[in-house]
């Protein structure tokens, strides 16, 4: 099975993601400031992270044992959108940059996700 590769780099102080799409599976990273948010299931479960842009300092920002994923930086850099399902289905949350203050914006039995920023 042949898979595609596409590559999306634009940097954060123009305002637009980076996302790298494998084939219909995608996996988005997100820029702001040197720092790049991302999901990783390397403990079991997925979560959000944060690193520098040359790998260093990874961070783990949330940690429960439901999936949190999609991660978006504010324009700012100050804080992070993402989706979860710890309320039992997929909510909007934002929460700052050093992964505090969680806080559910959406709040429906319906499926909400993919939050985007606008500049």
């Amino acid at each position: 099975m042949k898979r595609r590769v596409v590559l999306y780099m634009v940097i954060m102080l123009a305002s637009l993601p980076v996302a790298l799409l494998f084939g219909c599976q995608q996996q988005a990273l997100q820029v702001a400031a040197g720092r790049i948010a991302f999901e990783s299931y390397r403990d079991g479960n997925t979560e959000i992270y944060v690193m520098n842009a040359d790998g260093s300092n990874q961070t783990r920002l949330t940690n429960n044992s439901a999936w949190d994923g999609g991660p978006v930086w504010s324009p700012g850099g100050t804080r992070i959108a993402f989706d979860s399902a710890r309320d039992g289905n997929t909510e909007i949350y934002i929460m700052n940059a050093d992964g505090s203050n969680q806080t559910r914006l959406t709040n429906n039995p319906a499926l909400d996700s993919g939050p985007a920023w606008s500049p």
